[in-house]
């Protein structure tokens, strides 16, 4: 069913209370990347185009349930400001007296924009307890989430208060994600093609196991492929191999097998001692017995070319994962092709998340990709087939 959006609700004289993902890195008091905040910029200014008094909540890193001045959002209200154009009220709590108080002010001051001190100075935001999730519900009239990234986890700001709320929407960053990432597994255009790679097969078994009844090719890649290497009996080296694992990979290639998926990995690998800029590598194809004590750290050049002309065929992509340490040359030559050839689908290209985004960005391609999600772990249970509580709790159409 489709969530209802925050273009269906009233707004006008409503004090709007909308979660979004202002998790961002800071250092010394500054915003080093502002990505997630401006994603939810048009969902913030619509709210205040249209009348309502605008409460933003959002959780920043990982305090111990209690104030901590380092995870403090003040530096985002700040910033906040500065990307509006506009004055923004900082309340020092996100509950309770100081919230009402900052709410009051900034109706009197005509901005009617106010930023909440971080809900996980409260421990009873991720333990989603009903009596802070009734503080934070008196603090509105209605609710929008617009934090997709935040919403795989069931506490109080993304799950709990939303059930209480007579109407709780989906802003425009969550509704693109549903749309982009809900899209390309229910109606794809096709051919289908995913894209994984990353580290650990165990990260993305239930994405795979997902994928294997939607797309009609699957190309793996990263230090994942070893483990389906070991599988088939390849030589590996010191690569990283999850030998736990080795019977979950070979049941997905007999799923892929039998349901006539291609299924591709590596055919060829950039293999070296150890992870070090300008260290010796050799190119070996991934059967020969040569990698010795060395670690496959990136896919080849036949292989990005293999993927390369998968990719040119497709309508549909989904991307998660780099091809390879791709942090560090040489190692990051495969995730740049791949990144361009991923850039170069004449259809719908969707990154999934995660390193993959840095891995576009670093490839200059962002620009050229439908679009790109904030998601991380989210996007990952969501491709994976999870039901997120915090899409959940939204009011259907």
């Amino acid at each position: 069913m489709a969530k209802l959006s925050i273009r269906d609700l009233d707004l006008a004289g409503k004090h709007v209370f909308i979660r979004v993902d202002f998790n961002v890195p800071i250092k010394e008091g500054r915003i080093k990347d502002d990505t997630r905040m401006r994603a939810s910029l048009p969902t913030i200014a619509y709210a205040l185009e249209h009348g309502a008094t605008v409460i933003l909540a959002s959780h920043l890193g990982r305090p111990k349930g209690g104030p901590s001045p380092e995870f403090s959002l003040k530096p985002v209200a700040d910033h906040l400001a500065t990307l509006l154009k506009r004055d923004v009220t900082f309340a020092t709590d996100c509950v309770g007296e100081p919230a009402v108080t900052a709410i009051a002010a900034a109706r009197a001051q005509g901005n009617n924009l106010v930023v909440l001190e971080n809900v996980r100075f409260h421990k009873e935001e991720e333990k989603n307890d009903p009596a802070f999730a009734r503080q934070l519900a008196a603090l509105a009239d209605l609710y929008v989430n617009d934090a997709f990234g935040s919403s795989h986890r069931a506490h109080a700001s993304t799950e709990g208060m939303a059930k209480l709320m007579p109407q709780a929407a989906a802003g425009f960053l969550m509704e693109d994600e549903l749309k982009y990432l809900g899209g390309a597994l229910e109606s794809p255009e096709r051919p289908f093609v995913a894209v994984l790679g990353g580290a650990k097969v165990s990260d993305k078994i239930e994405v795979i196991e997902n994928f294997l009844g939607r797309v009609d090719a699957l190309l793996i890649g990263g230090a994942m492929a070893y483990t389906f290497f070991a599988a088939k009996g390849l030589p590996v080296g010191k690569s990283l191999v999850e030998r736990d694992k080795l019977d979950a990979a070979r049941a997905i290639m007999a799923t892929a097998a039998e349901k006539k998926i291609r299924f591709e990995l590596p055919i060829d690998h950039v293999v070296a001692e150890k992870i070090e800029a300008g260290i010796a590598t050799a190119t070996l194809a991934v059967d020969d017995p040569a990698i010795g004590d060395r670690m496959g750290l990136d896919i080849g050049p036949k292989t990005a070319a293999l993927y390369a002309s998968v990719l040119a065929k497709a309508k549909t992509v989904v991307w998660n994962g780099p091809m390879g340490v791709f942090e560090t040359a040489p190692f990051d030559a495969g995730t740049a092709a791949v990144a361009k050839a991923v850039a170069a689908v004449k259809g719908t290209t969707i990154i999934g998340g995660g390193d993959s985004v840095s891995a576009v960005a670093k490839a200059g391609v962002t620009a050229e990709i439908t679009h790109i999600s904030t998601g991380g772990g989210a996007s990952l249970e969501f491709l994976g087939g999870a039901v997120l509580p915090g899409v959940a709790a939204l009011s259907e159409k």
